[in-house]
């Protein structure tokens, strides 16, 4: 690893810190944006590949290990175990870099930044499906906190303004069959 390379990873005591946290809510986070961002567009032969698979993320300078399926719907955080069907590793870096879409995941592998084990079938089936996706880049200024509450005013504003659904309950009108 050269001099470049290592001055993008996170300090180690960073990393160690990182490794104490609960590993499942991380994994709850990435399926919300793997199921925001990609499984509307998984093509069924690939979800018919990806059913029920133990798949990981493993994120190596923070030691931090995501784990998650697909269930045939939409992907579900797991439980961390031993073992995984396929495994990605990479450094948070090089992870961000390829969800802005600055790097392409063929260099990483090739210049051993990323890795991929377990079985690389379904690893190339992954890569594969994931370049041909068109999946939103990841724009890290939207994650600034006043870009989240923005956002966040702005969805409640609009469900707020839209009528209730059909059979939904009114405000003010008790539902039938309420106790008075």
């Amino acid at each position: 690893m050269n001099h470049q390379q290592s001055s993008l990873l996170l300090p180690k005591p960073f990393g160690a810190l990182l490794a104490r946290l609960p590993a499942y809510p991380g994994s709850v986070l990435l399926v919300a944006a793997l199921n925001a961002g990609v499984a509307r567009q998984l093509p069924p032969d690939v979800g018919e590949r990806l059913l029920h698979k133990r798949l990981r993320i493993h994120v190596r300078d923070a030691c931090m290990t995501f784990d998650f399926t697909w269930s045939g719907r939409g992907f579900a955080a797991r439980v961390p175990q031993d073992s995984a069907d396929l495994c990605i590793s990479a450094s948070a870096h090089d992870f961000v870099r390829l969800a802005q879409r600055q790097e392409d995941p063929d260099t990483l592998f090739f210049s051993r930044r990323l890795s991929m084990e377990g079985d690389t079938e379904l690893g190339l089936v992954v890569k594969n499906t994931l370049d041909a996706l068109e999946l939103p880049v990841l724009d890290l200024a939207q994650l600034a906190p006043r870009q989240l509450l923005a956002r966040l005013a702005a969805l409640r504003a609009t469900r707020s303004s839209q009528p209730p659904p059909a059979g939904g309950f009114h405000s003010g009108a008790p539902h039938p069959g309420a106790p008075p």
